[in-house]
């Protein structure tokens, strides 16, 4: 169950992340409160899943999602521009979160 919250963790990271430029610099009220709002949700599920998951594992995976899923949100909704290489690194990314719980210790 830990793990599941931290997978919605990770996307509810990729949620606030991509919201903070709709935001506009925290003056547009809507943006703002759904980054708010996925922010808290995201730290609560966070701390709950380390009540059972080691801190570094699942800050690690959790961070880990943020990051690509937030990249990934940005080339496909936003447009923004990638490379070959930007994708491989991605992709290298992915591997590292895989094998970060894949070789975790733990229940």
């Amino acid at each position: 169950m830990a793990w599941l919250l931290l997978v919605v963790a990770g996307g509810l990271e990729v949620a606030w992340a991509s919201l903070l430029p709709a935001t506009e610099g925290f003056r547009r009220l809507w943006p703002t409160l759904g980054f708010a709002v996925a922010l808290v949700a995201s730290m609560v599920l966070l701390s709950i899943a380390v009540r059972t998951l080691p801190i570094g594992t699942a800050y690690a995976v959790w961070v880990g999602i943020g990051a690509v899923g937030t990249a990934l949100v940005s080339i496909l909704v936003r447009g923004e521009p990638t490379s070959p290489a930007n994708l491989l690194a991605l992709t290298v990314l992915v591997v590292g979160i895989v094998a970060v719980k894949l070789t975790a210790v733990h229940a």
